[in-house]
């Protein structure tokens, strides 16, 4: 669900973090309205903001690791995880870490791709929040979810700073809610295309 559809209508945090996401249109191929997050962190009141409401609604949840996925979940995760008091799981693409692997294949619109973590960083039975910084599909963190779960690991959420329309009305992945801080404004897309 997005933010402003579970009590943060109105938010002015939403808007300015809104504001601050630049689009880029014809990134990185042709008909791609890239959402380019650099610009958010360059921002540090909109950047805070992003952190403080996915803490606000993790606080409590009783989450023992928060999952980022690779690259820009690395951005948002460890902010959150230390702030909640939970650990960092870097979920990386193949071949990027040192120890013994445990690896998800996963199907994108031109192809495949694969998510790694370590054997053993998430244990049976804890409790996961997946963060990343947009969901388009779904399909990366579907992967994400399905890897966890291959551990015995119960994943909470899915956490993402945008979620394009494709998303919209489509509040689970896997049987896991996804919670999406804002859509990508409409008035640039329209005006770049």
């Amino acid at each position: 669900m997005f933010a402003e559809e579970n009590g943060l209508h109105g938010d002015p945090r939403i808007k300015a973090i809104s504001d601050a996401i630049r689009v880029v249109p014809h990134f990185p191929k042709q008909g791609i309205m890239f959402q380019d997050i650099t610009t958010l962190l360059l921002d540090p009141k909109a950047f805070r903001y992003t952190v403080d409401i996915f803490v606000d609604r993790y606080r409590d949840k009783n989450i023992s690791v928060v999952a980022g996925v690779e690259a820009r979940g690395f951005i948002f995760g460890p902010a959150i995880a230390l702030a909640i008091g939970a650990k960092f799981v870097p979920l990386r693409k193949p071949r990027k870490l040192p120890g013994e692997v445990i690896s998800e294949a996963y199907v994108l619109e031109y192809g495949t791709d694969c998510l790694e973590m370590h054997v053993g960083a998430v244990q049976p039975g804890e409790s996961v929040l997946i963060v990343d910084d947009l969901v388009a599909t779904g399909g990366t963190l579907s992967a994400a979810i399905r890897l966890l779960e291959r551990v015995g690991a119960e994943v909470v959420e899915c956490a993402c700073v945008i979620g394009l329309p494709l998303v919209k009305g489509n509040w689970r992945l896997n049987g896991v809610p996804l919670y999406v801080l804002v859509e990508p404004r409409l008035d640039d897309l329209e005006c770049s295309l």
